[in-house]
């Protein structure tokens, strides 16, 4: 029996044929229905959340391993951590079959090398953690990556859109992401892709919160090496010390930047070292460092 990313819909008979509008339709309702093979995965998002917040409170590093497809959504959600959660860059790594795409090719013969996902996984050590993707739940790369790494003692979490992946024989905590048969059979860009990006986005995100990293929804550990991204941290300031904009744009220049101790510092504390100092107390949590002024 064919693995379910590799089944062919009923209803595509003569979807060549039909209009535009309802092509695209079609192809909206399929990725609207691939969201729902979220639905039994909380519990194994919360656990993997958890070994990731563990794995950057202790020190390790987070490895995305994947090829193709699956490759593209763990850099699309790793290569935003560190500007959205302050995470350092030197935090992560991006391990992709073939390596990262440097322009439109993307060879599909790098998945299957097993050799390299075994170089690539060499320097991973028993404080780290691995997130390893495949929509087949097969690919020889990300497979190989996670078999490992496990071996070498780090905790792996394995991402697969089949529920009997050979994945899950190497993982610490597997997320089953039940999505239906592609709109077009095989292509897991479209729905299984999809899938992948949101639970990697709500695993990463609770990490960031259980970080200490977002208080009332905003970004406290923002980098804000931008334009935008001061404006925003002044408005986080702002908003949370109940200062003016001035006063807050003082605050992050005392601070050097850094969102929370502007916050503790606009909101009374008397210089940026005490600022860390509460932080510290607080293992990097707001709401107990405020509390205490």
């Amino acid at each position: 029996m064919l693995p379910q990313t590799e089944m062919l819909r009923d209803e595509v008979e003569g979807l060549d044929l039909r209009p535009d509008v309802d092509i695209l339709g079609y192809l909206l309702e399929a990725q609207k229905a691939a969201l729902g093979g979220l639905d039994g995965c909380l519990d194994a998002l919360s656990e993997g959340a958890a070994i990731l917040t563990d794995t950057v409170r202790q020190g390790g590093k987070i490895y995305y391993a994947a090829a193709g497809s699956s490759g593209l959504m763990g850099l699309a959600d790793g290569a935003e951590l560190s500007g959205t959660f302050g995470l350092s860059p030197e935090s992560m790594a991006i391990c992709m079959a073939g390596g990262i795409p440097q322009g439109a090719a993307m060879p599909g013969h790098t998945e299957d090398d097993e050799t390299t996902a075994q170089t690539a996984a060499a320097n991973v050590g028993s404080d780290d953690a691995v997130i390893a993707l495949s929509a087949s739940g097969s690919t020889p790369y990300a497979v190989e990556f996670a078999r490992h790494a496990r071996a070498q003692g780090a905790k792996v979490i394995g991402i697969a859109n089949n529920a009997e992946a050979p994945l899950f024989d190497y993982v610490d905590c597997a997320v089953h992401l039940n999505t239906p048969p592609e709109p077009i059979a095989g292509s897991t860009r479209l729905g299984a892709a999809t899938a992948q990006k949101v639970a990697l986005n709500m695993m990463s995100t609770l990490m960031g919160i259980r970080l200490g990293h977002v208080h009332d929804g905003m970004m406290i550990n923002v980098i804000a090496d931008n334009h935008k991204l001061r404006q925003r941290a002044e408005g986080i300031v702002g908003k949370i010390a109940g200062v003016s904009e001035e006063q807050a744009s003082d605050a992050l220049t005392q601070a050097s930047g850094n969102v929370k101790q502007a916050i503790l510092l606009a909101s009374g504390a008397d210089s940026p070292d005490r600022a860390e100092a509460l932080l510290v107390q607080s293992d990097g949590h707001l709401r107990p460092a405020l509390k205490q002024l």
